[in-house]
């Protein structure tokens, strides 16, 4: 796979949260210049727009609180397999778009993973987990459920898309929680999630605790996804999501992370989640991700200009 040539996919997804904006996602991301800045680290850069929905379904649930179910089913057949056929050209980065999405990137990017003969690890940077199932789930709103889906936990067939593959649960690395349901806590518990919640970070620092994970994705030769969530970062620097939980990684925090993947040399594909531009400052949050994500694609800290005020 060459990781140089990043191909970027427009997710313009709305439906899994309860709030508007997420859908000009992936044009903010663009107007704050994330082409220009890959491209600037020497990357090659195919932008392929937007991708579109598959055509809507009549889905329904006994859950009444699920919301947009055809709708987010849509998005995932559709994302799944315009990941997967951006995998056998390079680095696919999808631009969101709320972390329903990543129902769709993990299925792709597993499929891939299996057909190569190669081992998905994931790195999840969010507040929350995202491991509620479809019954689970009393908010209804299904970017709480990516992450149960691509896992192959029960009560999704029939209803989202069958899995081609389904993620390990020894090779997901979840950074950066602090905002997670009883529900939820008992599926991570069940399956062993390693999680590294932000009183984890606070008493060991990111650096010794991504450390330990990506040595083991570099003794398996595996190929890292990481699926970073707005809301993993403080709202005081990224204050553009709809779902702002107090206490997030700090600038430097995120930087670190950034720079240690790059380090590693194992990160195969980024999707940038839950941009909401209608919330945010004068497209502050939307540059910030595109420096994170240059950061994580070559940039170091010595390259940083000096700004004037």
């Amino acid at each position: 796979m060459d990781r140089t040539n990043c191909i970027l996919l427009g997710a313009p997804v709305q439906d899994g949260t309860g709030r508007l904006g997420c859908d000009m996602g992936p044009s903010a991301f663009r107007a704050a210049g994330i082409g220009e800045a890959l491209r600037s680290l020497g990357h090659g850069v195919v932008d392929r727009g937007n991708v579109a929905p598959a055509p809507l379904q009549s889905l329904s649930h006994p859950n009444p609180a699920i919301h947009a179910l055809p709708e987010v089913v849509a998005w995932t057949q559709a994302l799944s397999q315009a990941i997967y056929e951006a995998g056998a050209e390079g680095m696919p980065i999808v631009l969101g778009g709320d972390h329903s999405l990543a129902a769709g990137t993990l299925a792709g990017h597993a499929r891939r993973a299996q057909e190569s003969g190669r081992k998905l690890f994931v790195l999840w940077l969010d507040a929350h987990p995202d491991v509620h199932t479809l019954e689970s789930t009393e908010s209804g709103h299904l970017h709480g459920v990516p992450m149960a889906y691509a896992l192959g936990l029960p009560g999704f067939a029939g209803v989202f898309p069958p899995l081609t593959a389904t993620l390990d649960p020894a090779r997901i690395c979840m950074m950066g929680l602090r905002s997670v349901d009883p529900a939820e806590r008992q599926v991570l518990a069940a399956m062993g999630l390693r999680v590294h919640d932000m009183r984890a970070i606070d008493e060991e620092g990111v650096a010794p605790l991504l450390r330990g994970f990506l040595d083991e994705v570099a003794a398996q030769d595996g190929l890292l996804h990481v699926s970073l969530d707005v809301d993993f970062l403080d709202p005081d620097i990224a204050p553009g999501v709809g779902t702002t939980v107090l206490g997030g990684a700090t600038f430097r925090e995120a930087h670190l992370i950034m720079e240690m993947l790059h380090d590693s040399g194992r990160v195969a594909s980024l999707d940038l989640v839950e941009l909401n531009p209608f919330l945010d400052e004068r497209g502050r949050t939307a540059r910030l991700m595109v420096d994170l994500a240059a950061s994580l694609m070559g940039r170091r800290v010595l390259d940083r200009p000096t700004r004037s005020f």
